[in-house]
């Protein structure tokens, strides 16, 4: 099962001997092999490195990748191919960002800040930096494999002259994909929710999402406009950009008319600080009745057409 270091770019960075040092003493005390695998533009330097500090086995991918993306996608294949047991990454800013998104691509436990690494029986034991580096937290990784990213800068490189087979390997990276997916996109409003001066929102006592009608009918009829708690948002009733609460929108209206919302503290985050505020909810003991100077007990279904046409009359 071997072990392997990647490494990239347009030269050497520094740390890389000492984190070879660490790959090749691993594999040593596990009886394996190690591969130090790096990009195209690399070949010879890192020949030179790996002859002079005991790397016997230089796998080179050819390609340059460009890019966080690219070079993700060119270990993932890399890794796919091999499976090597344990994947190494030398902790620069963008090693460690690359050693988490290999470890996601390929479903395999990630661990940062790696300072010191060991066999048994029962997998590996390893030693990482915490709290800033006041202290050491240890865990037995139990896995079959495992990607980690690993701090040189306690580290030795040790001088190990050897001779150093080249092999030119390719990579699949696979087709491109986006960073990121737009699944929504944001609902522009002339007017801000958090500038109106009357609110009406809705919440899951209303039943189901064709009720929601009732609340945007009664804020057309008081010339306000229409929000709603979190959980119909997650229900995808709404737009989140109509949250009122913690998460979304923080209202100071005249007036904020809660209709079929029980009062959690997250929601009245976004709406307590109205100057008056109406409660409709067929629950008596909801929470909402605390904050509210107004409350109606009752099915708000039921209640609510009533109240529209009060409100155009």
């Amino acid at each position: 099962m071997t072990v392997v270091l990647f490494s990239w770019g347009e030269t050497i960075e520094g740390g890389t001997a000492e984190a070879v040092t660490f790959a090749v003493d691993l594999a040593a005390e596990r009886g394996t092999e190690m591969r130090w695998v790096v990009t195209a533009e690399l070949e010879h330097e890192a020949a030179t490195v790996a002859a002079r500090h005991g790397v016997r086995r230089l796998d080179v991918i050819e390609a340059s990748p460009q890019g966080v993306d690219a070079r993700v996608a060119l270990f993932t294949g890399y890794c796919r191919a091999q499976a090597p047991a344990v994947m190494l990454f030398n902790q620069t800013v963008e090693g460690r960002v690359v050693a988490a998104r290999v470890a996601g691509r390929l479903g395999l436990p990630v661990l940062a800040n790696v300072v010191a690494l060991s066999g048994n029986a029962e997998g590996l034991k390893a030693e990482a930096s915490a709290y800033g580096g006041d202290t050491r937290a240890e865990y037995l990784l139990s896995a079959p494999r495992n990607v980690m990213s690993v701090v040189t800068t306690s580290l030795v490189a040790r001088v190990d002259e050897c001779q150093v087979e080249i092999t030119r390997v390719a990579a699949d990276a696979g087709a491109a994909t986006s960073g990121f997916e737009v699944v929504s996109a944001p609902q522009v409003q002339a007017q801000r929710l958090e500038d109106a001066e009357i609110i009406v929102s809705g919440g899951r006592g209303l039943g189901k999402q064709e009720n929601f009608e009732l609340v945007k009918q009664m804020a057309d009829a008081l010339g306000g406009m229409w929000g709603g708690s979190r959980a119909i948002v997650d229900d995808g009733w709404i737009d989140s950009s109509r949250q009122v609460g913690l998460t979304g929108k923080i209202t100071r209206p005249g007036l904020y008319i809660a209709v079929g919302i029980s009062g959690a503290s997250q929601h009245m985050a976004g709406c307590s600080a109205a100057k008056t505020i109406i409660a409709i909810n067929k629950d008596p003991d909801a929470s909402i009745f605390r904050y509210a100077r107004f409350g109606v007990v009752g099915d708000c279904v039921e209640l609510m057409p009533e109240l529209i046409r009060a409100a155009k009359a």
